[in-house]
């Protein structure tokens, strides 16, 4: 397969208009090595500039004008997110979706199929459960900051792939999932606040989700929340239903994605692999689009998780059969059916079975499939892509690089072009000042589970931290456990790769406390002991307690016994079975405390671990998730004292797992055997409380004052407490608040508690402050099922200021009485808007409009207890309350008028209308685009008859003629706007093309009509070629007609660039299908392939090819090129020598099988593609590198079947 794309001199495709644009070179392909191919430059503008490239209309206008002169193929190859192939007619580049920052940038989508890319030598901070710990919001922005920086100074062109797929805010309801570390805890208070601050911090945004002003309105990266909804358990990831009930999903795994949406505006919004009561995750209307936008005002795309659109129709996934149906979806189907419910990017690499929306949407479209929000259409595409190119609009893509903040900051930093991902980089990312972040966020996030007083080794009592280390003289400390000195330092999931420059930043945990200790006391000896005779390097692996270490321990002064996790207890797609430490570590820590009663144990591990069997024995306990590359001076810091520690637990620390129902049991409040989950409903014995931390102050609080103890169910009340560092060090307290419903009926089953605030304050020795946080009584409703909304329960309320969430850490409390009902005040407001006469074609939504139609907007409003009114979806409406008003206007009056309510389409371009809803003296307001459709046809005949398959945005078509006619049709246009200026040049030949133009305002469009023959049949065993062929580049020494059929050798050339040699090609109009049979002699290498190919000209083919894949293997491969813009369809892994091709052309699809046996063949995939002059051709080329020997490739007809 061709690894290098070529470059457009000329572009003979008029889609947007010559006198727009100088030339445009073409997207390349991407190498082995991760660079970026050669990019797509953006348009010169030599005149008018079109609307997308005008910076005075807003970002979604941009994105519409654009989307609205791509053709429905172009369309649905920008929704297949690894990656959308660039378009370079217009402009567009390819565009890699996937791109992952879960606690520093760590991979890009530089291959355009496949795993994004792992980065070289990027900074990589304490992952998200440790960010949990820190209970600081404003830390968390700032290392997001960071990241962001870092992203943009490594992204290609400091432009392109910027969506991070990144953070997850699945709530950690089982410390058991493989996923633990990725998450910001089991609370969804806690988590809304940190991550809030992840989204604002990497898009550029302040701390209260406005965009920075030095941003100049653009975004500085674009954020992913994921993995939307009810999704942690990996055992059952790809075809688990998450069966949960509607209060536990408002209420809980629902709740810190409305929370991330309304706070911080998030950009994207990930969809889970998992069912949701039944109904898949990407294609559930109910969470994806009744609850995200309609209910919480989600206004960002959502993209799948990788294939996960894939598990709908997946026999081995979900084989979903949709409600009414017989029978599971198939893969077209499935495309309706998650479009229709709001799914926009599709995820397509990794369990693929090559179906994509790339290549399935015409198809679905033709279909005219009906799903539980209408009949699947152009119009659900084009509501897609303008989300997906908002997004790329609002990071600068199609802006001069140098009117973008963001760009010139990374450029200044990193000169354009010079970083490189590899080794060679330098680690130059990895900056003092974010290296020092690293540190200070793995202080932040160390929990000191226990420090209690103890007889030390020498006899006196005290407790063993702050470590007290002498300045002079004798000083042992023993470091024991591998995890304190590893061969490889594991960074948690999604982490950067690290080359020996960015090793040499690493610090672990035995040389940030070797060179701590050293710093105090030049003398002192600091020995690192692994702990264990075994030679494995995993923590599964770590069986054998080495008793020579136990016994050195013995002799130190402090011991400090370092244990962990690793990928080999659990990851993505593996569960932990139970919460033992692996291996003999527990044994380790165990065996070392009774040698040396002057012993630390530290954890570093995806979550809680069962500490019952040596928690007696050890007076001292910190624990972090995996904390990042600068994890040792931040645990030196705080053994030393230098950092006061002050985080605390994000989740409940159960005693055991058997406590536990089964990890794919959802259910949040006690049943039967089942004790509850999370400190809200678990009701059994723990370890240590959601919340706990200690620190080597301690601190006192007084004067509990709540502003108002009588409210109203709407009403909004303060409470302050007075918060004293009674201790003799300067630290940081957690003040948290939580609130109880202590009379509550037990049949209710209330929380115990709930998290409603929490501050963390920086206290001197001595010094009292007052912490005032704000409690909303809506917040503290609850779903009710049965009424659909929430209600506030009237009554009694705890107040309660606590260390931790347990009774026993209460420091004041309180009481409130809350009284009457809760009142609906907006809240959201959406619309899908369509034009009349919409509704009786059963179209959902629209942002594309004819002139002169009505524009219904079809409006949503959601209350603040989530009651919805309005339009929902289809045949499910309720009417607006009585005395809600909604008023509109529009921004360009002349193009989309507003006249007493009516919204009016007037003439072609592009308007944003507002609509504002009133309702008991609050307003809400959404916007949304109405683009009137401009320069398209409404038809085409051809010798007075319509075009078959006519669209007004599809611009080439081919006829096919019959033997014996020789008269060549005639054409003519239909357009009913007079505004349309159109030009018609009739063909002069039956392989002639005929073509219209049409021109209106800044919009140029050019219909192509080919016309041609069908193929014909050839046995290449003859002695001569038939007179349908010709040659492409024909080089006579290079190909002879045998006995065994036609031999070409390979040589240097690309289909892309123009240069292959001995392309054979006949015209192939009309449908058919047609199938040749190859031997070779050796198998292909490097960038040579043979196969079957349509060719209307270099920039515009389809090719079936036998190759090499991206990964160098040998591979079958379905490339499609659309005005130069290449995207691969299917590689299909194979080794062979022999092998049959065949192409089936159905309209513009092009179905390709293979067979290594000419008897059975197997499907390789669908690619479509309108073409005017189709040529079906013959394909063996060297490709574009010449280090490759030839081949000879022999091809022994080429013949219908």
């Amino acid at each position: 397969m061709s690894k290098r794309k070529k470059t457009l001199s000329v572009l003979l495709t008029a889609g947007l208009g010559l006198s727009l644009f100088s030339s445009l070179p073409a997207q390349a392909a991407n190498s082995a090595a991760g660079t970026k191919p050669n990019p797509v430059q953006a348009p010169n503008v030599l005149a008018k500039q079109p609307i997308y490239l005008d910076k005075s209309y807003s970002f979604q206008e941009r994105a519409a004008d654009l989307v609205s002169r791509m053709t429905l193929e172009e369309k649905a190859s920008q929704m297949n997110s690894s990656s959308a192939p660039a378009i370079p007619r217009l402009g567009v580049k390819a565009y890699g979706w996937w791109n992952e920052a879960l606690h520093g940038v760590a991979r890009t989508q530089y291959n355009p199929t496949g795993n994004a890319t792992l980065l070289n030598n990027t900074t990589s901070y304490p992952i998200d459960l440790s960010l949990g710990s820190t209970w600081d919001p404003q830390l968390m922005y700032k290392e997001a900051g960071m990241i962001s920086d870092e992203a943009r100074e490594v992204a290609p062109e400091n432009t392109q792939d910027l969506d991070y797929w990144s953070p997850t805010i699945n709530l950690a309801r089982d410390p058991r999932w493989g996923r633990n570390d990725e998450s910001y805890g089991e609370d969804p208070f806690l988590t809304t606040q940190i991550a809030s601050q992840f989204v604002n911090g990497m898009e550029g945004k302040d701390m209260n989700g406005k965009l920075l002003p030095e941003g100049d309105g653009y975004l500085k990266t674009v954020t992913t929340i994921k993995h939307y909804v009810a999704n942690n358990s990996e055992v059952n990831r790809l075809n688990g239903s998450s069966n949960v009930d509607e209060r536990s999903l408002r209420e809980y795994f629902s709740a810190p994605f409305k929370g991330v949406v309304q706070k911080a505006n998030v950009s994207s919004v990930m969809t889970s692999y998992n069912s949701i009561n039944g109904v898949p995750g990407s294609a559930n209307v109910h969470t994806m689009d009744t609850l995200l936008r309609q209910t919480f005002g989600f206004s960002g795309y959502e993209t799948s998780d990788c294939d996960a659109v894939f598990e709908v129709s997946n026999p081995g996934g979900h084989n979903w059969t949709p409600p009414g149906w017989t029978r599971p979806v198939n893969q077209i189907e499935r495309t309706a059916f998650s479009i229709g419910a709001g799914e926009d990017l599709n995820c397509n690499a990794g369990y693929s079975d090559g179906y994509s929306f790339g290549n399935t949407v015409p198809a679905a479209i033709s279909q005219k499939i009906v799903t539980p929000t209408g009949t699947f259409s152009e119009n659900d595409v084009d509501t897609a892509l303008i989300r997906l190119f908002t997004a790329r609009m609002q990071l600068g893509e199609f802006d001069n690089p140098n009117s973008v903040p963001w760009v010139k900051e990374a450029r200044k930093n990193v000169p354009e072009g010079t970083w490189t991902n590899s080794n060679d980089n330098n680690a130059i990312t990895q900056t003092k000042e974010r290296l020092d972040m690293a540190r200070k966020v793995a202080a932040n996030s160390l929990v000191l589970l226990k420090n209690n007083e103890t007889t030390q080794k020498d006899g006196s009592k005290g407790k063993l931290l702050p470590l007290k280390v002498p300045a002079s003289g004798s000083f042992k400390v023993a470091v024991v456990g591998y995890f304190a000195n590893p061969d490889n330092m594991y960074l948690g999931g999604y982490s950067s790769n690290q080359g020996s420059a960015g090793v040499a930043k690493f610090v672990n945990a035995y040389n940030g406390i070797k060179n701590a200790v050293t710093a105090v006391n030049p003398n002192a000896e600091v020995t690192y002991y692994k702990g264990f005779t075994d030679q494995g390097t995993t923590a599964k692996d770590l069986k054998t307690v080495d008793p020579a270490a136990v016994e050195a321990a013995k002799n130190a002064d402090v011991v400090i016994v370092y244990t962990g996790t690793d990928n080999s207890t659990a990851d993505e797609a593996g569960d932990r079975h139970d919460l033992a430490l692996p291996g003999a570590q527990a044994s380790l820590i165990d065996q070392v405390a009774k040698a040396n009663p002057n012993t630390i144990a530290v954890m570093e591990t995806i979550g809680q671990v069962e500490v019952n069997s040596f928690d007696q024995d050890i007076s001292a306990m910190i624990w972090s998730s995996y904390n990042g590359e600068r994890k040792g001076e931040g645990l030196a810091d705080v053994l030393l004292g230098n950092h006061n520690p002050s985080g605390h637990l994000p989740f409940t620390w159960y005693q055991s797992s058997s406590q536990l129902p089964a990890i794919t049991d959802y259910t949040l409040r006690p049943t039967g055997d089942n004790p509850g989950r999370t400190y809200m409903y678990f009701n059994g014995p723990i370890s240590y409380p959601f919340g706990h931390g200690l620190s080597y102050s301690t601190f006192k609080y007084s004067n509990l004052d709540i502003s108002k103890k009588n409210l109203q169910a709407n009403d909004t009340f303060d409470v302050s407490v007075d918060v004293t560092n009674s201790g003799k060090t300067k630290g940081d307290e957690v003040v948290q608040l939580y609130v109880n419903t202590p009379d509550a009926a037990p049949e209710l089953q209330r929380p115990n508690k709930r998290l409603e605030g929490f501050q963390k304050v920086s206290l001197n020795p001595g010094e009292t402050k007052t912490v005032t946080m704000t409690v909303k009584v809506p917040d503290l409703a609850f779903f009710d099922e049965a009424q659909n909304k929430y209600v506030v329960d009237q009554g009694r309320y705890g107040i309660q200021i606590g260390t931790s969430s347990a009774d026993a850490d209460i420091q004041q409390q309180g009481f409130i009485k809350v009284h009457g009902d809760l009142k609906p005040e907006l809240s959201v407001v959406t619309v899908k808007p369509v034009q009349e006469g919409d509704k009786e074609a059963d179209v959902p939504s629209r942002v594309m409009y004819d002139k002169g139609k009505v524009v219904i907007p079809q409006v949503t409003v959601s209350m603040n207890d989530d009651s919805l009114y309005g339009y929902i979806y289809k045949n499910n409406s309720k009417s607006l309350p009585e005395g809600l008003n909604i008023k509109y206007s529009s921004n360009r009056p002349d193009v989309v008028s507003v006249d007493d309510g009516v919204i009016r389409t007037i003439k072609g371009g592009a308007a944003t209308i507002t609509a504002t809803a009133s309702y008991h003296g609050v307003k809400k307001s959404t916007q949304f685009v109405v683009y009137v459709k401009q320069g398209e046809l409404d038809g085409i005949n051809v010798d007075g008859k319509p075009l078959a398959g006519f669209s007004g945005n599809q611009y080439n078509y081919s006829v096919q003629v019959a033997d014996g006619t020789n008269t060549v049709p005639q054409i003519s246009a239909i357009s009913h706007d007079s505004d349309v200026k159109v030009t018609v040049t009739q063909a002069t030949s039956i392989s002639g093309t005929a073509t219209i133009v049409t021109k209106q305002g800044d919009v140029t469009q050019t219909y192509k009509i080919g016309f041609g023959r069908a193929p014909v049949s050839a046995d290449f065993k003859s002695d001569t070629l038939g007179n349908q062929w010709s040659i492409l580049n024909e080089d006579k020494n290079n190909y002879s007609l045998t006995t065994d059929g036609l031999k070409i050798a390979t040589q240097p050339g690309n289909i892309a660039d123009g240069s292959i040699k001995n392309m054979f090609l006949q015209q192939a109009a009309g449908d058919w299908q047609y199938e040749t049979k190859i031997n070779l002699s050796a198998k292909p290498t490097g960038t040579q392939e043979v196969g079957l190919g349509v060719y209307d000209d270099q920039n515009n083919y389809i090719k079936v090819t036998y190759g090499t894949s991206y990964s160098g293997q040998q591979s079958l491969n379905l490339i499609r090129s659309i005005d130069g813009g290449e995207m691969l369809f299917k590689t299909q892994n194979l080794s062979a020598t022999n092998l049959y091709l065949r192409i089936v052309k159905a309209g513009s699809q092009y179905t390709a099988y293979y067979s290594t046996d000419g008897s059975t063949f197997r499907l390789l995939n669908t690619a479509p593609i309108s073409m005017a002059n189709p040529k079906i051709g013959i394909i063996a080329t060297n490709g574009t590198a010449n280090a490759a020997a030839p081949i000879n490739a022999v091809f022994s007809y080429l013949k219908n079947y």
